[in-house]
C-alpha cells in the first residue's frame, strides 16, 4: 500500500487529467470511477482496475483484485482530484473497453444516439437500455464521451455491463442492415407512425440530439419514423425520457 501526500506527485497529475480531458482518457485507455458503489460494481463485473486510491482511514467494503496498485492519500488531496462535490473516499482508474463495434452485430434491440451531447443524458440512456435488455448503444455524430466521469456516474454501473460503440451513421446503418435489423427514428415526417404500432422486438431506433433532434442523414438512412403519443400541448421530450419510452416499448413483450 503506497501513501502519497504531495499534490505534485505524477499520479495526482494523471488523475486530474483523466477527470478533465476526453483526449487524455483516449490516449491512456483509462477512465475514473468514483465512490464505493461504482468501484464495487466495476470489480463485480470484471472491469480491469489499474489503481485504487482511497482517503486515509476509509473503510474498504470489498476485496481488491490482485495486481491493483493501491494508494492512500489525505482526504483533502482526494477531494482535489475528485470530479464530484462530495467525494466518497475512493476512486479507481479503470481500463477503457474498445469502442470499435464488431464487424457483425448480433440480433437484438439497439439504440443509435445521434449527437446526444449531454453526458448525464447519455449515462441515463445507457442505464435505461441496460435495465430494459437492449443489446448495445451505437454512438454517432459526436456524442458525449461515454467514459467521462459524469456519464459513468449516471450509468450507475451499466457502463460495466452493456457495450457501447462509436461509429459513423452510415457505418451503423450498414452493420444493422447486415444483421437484418431494421432502423427507425424518433421524428415526424409523412411516414410517421405510433411507436406502439411497429414491431421493435429486434430493431434499432435513432434518438436525436437535445437541440437539433434526429439529423437529416440519420433520417435518410431510416426505414420509417415513429412518434411517442402525448398531449398536443407538449412539443417534445428530453432525449433520455424519449429513449426510456422507446426502450420500454422495445422490450415490453420480453420483460
Amino acid at each position: 500500500m503506497e501513501h502519497i501526500t504531495s499534490r505534485h506527485n505524477p499520479l495526482v497529475a494523471r488523475l486530474r487529467k483523466l477527470g478533465a480531458s476526453r483526449s487524455f482518457r483516449r490516449i491512456e485507455g483509462a477512465f475514473l470511477c468514483e465512490g464505493p458503489k461504482l468501484v464495487g460494481e466495476a470489480i463485480r463485473w470484471g472491469v480491469p482496475l489499474e489503481i485504487l486510491v482511497t482517503a486515509e482511514g476509509a473503510r474498504m467494503p470489498f476485496a481488491v483484485p490482485g495486481g491493483v496498485r493501491q494508494v492512500t492519500v489525505p482526504a483533502d488531496l482526494l477531494a482535489a482530484v475528485s470530479t464530484v462535490e462530495s467525494p466518497q473516499g475512493m476512486l479507481a482508474v479503470c481500463r477503457q473497453p474498445d469502442l470499435t463495434p464488431p464487424e457483425r452485430l448480433d440480433g437484438g434491440r439497439y439504440l443509435v444516439l445521434d449527437g446526444v451531447q449531454d453526458p448525464g443524458n447519455l449515462g441515463t440512456i445507457w442505464r435505461t437500455a441496460d435495465a430494459f435488455g437492449a443489446a448495445g448503444l451505437l454512438l454517432a455524430n459526436s456524442c458525449a464521451d461515454p467514459f467521462s466521469p459524469k456519464t459513468v456516474r449516471a450509468t450507475m454501473g451499466a457502463a460495466f455491463r452493456l457495450p457501447v460503440w462509436e461509429l459513423e451513421l452510415d457505418a451503423a446503418a450498414e452493420r444493422l442492415a447486415a444483421a437484418g435489423i431494421p432502423l427507425y427514428a424518433t421524428a415526424l415526417r409523412e411516414d410517421t407512425v405510433d411507436v406502439r404500432e411497429v414491431d421493435l422486438s429486434a430493431a434499432a431506433v435513432v434518438i436525436g440530439s437535445e437541440g437539433r433532434g434526429v439529423s437529416p442523414r440519420a433520417l435518410a438512412l431510416c426505414r420509417q419514423t415513429v412518434k411517442i403519443p402525448m398531449l398536443g400541448r407538449c412539443e417534445s421530450l428530453n432525449a433520455a425520457v424519449a429513449a426510456a419510452v422507446v426502450l420500454w416499448e422495445m422490450g415490453r413483450e420480453r420483460l
